[in-house]
């Protein structure tokens, strides 16, 4: 169910028309639905409860995609847990009123300081992505009097069939370590005097509309538990990351939960292993758009373009990886459709939301970036010192401020002039 849809003319965001929202907050906006987070939370919930092999399962959002604290606290409420990149998200978490038992440390960069702040709230598990890793951890850990509770995270070297930026489970990936030296590398973790085996990962690449990939890379990780079962390593869970897709374009097939767990719950049935799903992208993507004020109509020798009040510092994602989002005018007008590059006021060519995007538009016009929900505000930023865009998140027929609009103000007010 889509919680954005045209009543009476006007689109909506769940009870609330989006010129409304324009009108008392201002443009650019994220428009987040209450509604539709809790769906895509409740679709994974439902379909591992449903399985056997789902008893117990841990849902751990990942906080990467969105780190708003409402929709983190949203989720905590709901009972998922949260997959952390970083000791700023570790901190996030937890003033959102997560459970520090149901938080996982991914990430390839962990400091020492990180490894105490995740030892000392208790995390779940330490994701282990090298050996120097695992080492620093051990030595973190005993320093901190601990045992660090871990799995490692294993490469299958399957393709996911996705872009070559988010393609996180290749050989050439920086994520990971290689599925031939992972048996090795468990029986040096099971050596470590401060490191608790506990678990295995795999994380192969996001936005996967095959879940294919899934069972195959499953299948690698399936046969090195075996391997480590029969050296008496004896594992507890097993993470098989996020990567789920979302549907971007009106005509793409989006796969439902069901279609993507349930050949995997399969394999996993009578294992005893509790599972853990890293989902990011999948929760909140659909569950979010951009609201953005048509400033100018620009007539050029070899195209048009409309010129917008958002940029790619408040949407990264068309500019980083030529990535599509549907466009959509707010109240869509009758008349002959031109085709338009949709563009921001940032200095830069590659400052586009949208391009070759037929549309019936004027000056003024509202136009909504659909499926903005997942690594938007995640990865704005204040290029051109522009501050940051207003979040609002709708519940039914009420509107919550989730983040305030940065002022200039607070953009250089940790800066200062050198002396005379």
């Amino acid at each position: 169910m889509s919680f954005f849809a045209l009543k009476n003319g006007v689109l909506h965001a769940e009870s609330v028309a989006l010129p409304a929202i324009a009108e008392q907050f201002g443009t650019p906006a994220y428009v987040y639905s209450r509604a539709a987070l809790t769906e895509s939370l409740r679709e994974f919930q439902d379909v591992l409860k449903a399985h056997p092999a789902g008893k117990g399962a841990l849902v751990c959002y990942a906080v990467k995609a969105n780190s708003n604290l409402a929709i983190l606290n949203l989720f905590a409420r709901l009972g998922a847990g949260f997959d952390i990149v970083s000791g700023g998200e570790l901190q996030r978490v937890l003033a959102a009123g997560a459970d520090p038992k149901k938080v996982v440390f991914s990430g390839v960069g962990k400091t020492a300081a990180e490894m105490k702040l995740g030892l000392e709230a208790g995390i779940f598990c330490f994701n282990i992505e090298s050996i120097p890793e695992l080492e620093r951890l051990n030595e973190v850990a005993g320093q901190c009097g601990k045992q660090a509770p871990i799995s490692l995270r294993v490469n299958p070297n399957v393709d996911p069939k996705t872009h070559p930026y988010i393609s996180t489970g290749l050989k050439e990936a920086k994520f990971g370590v290689a599925y031939e030296h992972a048996l090795d590398l468990y029986r040096r973790a099971a050596a470590l005097p401060h490191i608790a085996v506990a678990g295995i990962d795999c994380h192969i690449g996001s936005q996967l509309l095959d879940p294919s990939p899934f069972v195959e890379a499953l299948e690698r990780i399936l046969a090195l538990i075996d391997q480590l079962a029969r050296e008496g390593i004896k594992l507890h869970h097993i993470d098989l990351g996020g990567g789920l897709g979302i549907k971007y374009k009106a005509d793409q097939v989006q796969p439902t939960v069901a279609s993507y767990l349930n050949p995997l719950l399969d394999k996993l049935q009578g294992r005893g292993l509790q599972v853990v799903l890293e989902p990011g992208r999948r929760l909140v993507g659909n569950a979010g758009l951009l609201l953005t004020k048509i400033e100018y109509l620009k007539e050029g020798e070899g195209k048009n373009f409309a010129i917008i009040d958002a940029a790619m510092n408040d949407l990264m994602r068309p500019a980083l990886y030529e990535a599509w989002h549907d466009i959509d005018p707010v109240v869509p007008r009758t008349g002959d459709a031109r085709e338009y590059d949709v563009v921001g006021p940032v200095c830069e060519t590659g400052d586009f939301l949208g391009q070759a995007r037929p549309l019936c538009i004027q000056p003024g016009d509202l136009l909504a970036v659909m499926s903005a929900g997942a690594y938007g505000m995640a990865m704005a930023s204040n290029y051109n010192t522009r501050p940051r865009a207003v979040e609002v998140m709708v519940d039914g027929d009420a509107v919550h401020v989730i983040r305030q609009r940065e002022t200039v103000a607070q953009l250089y007010a940790g800066e200062q002039v050198l002396p005379v």
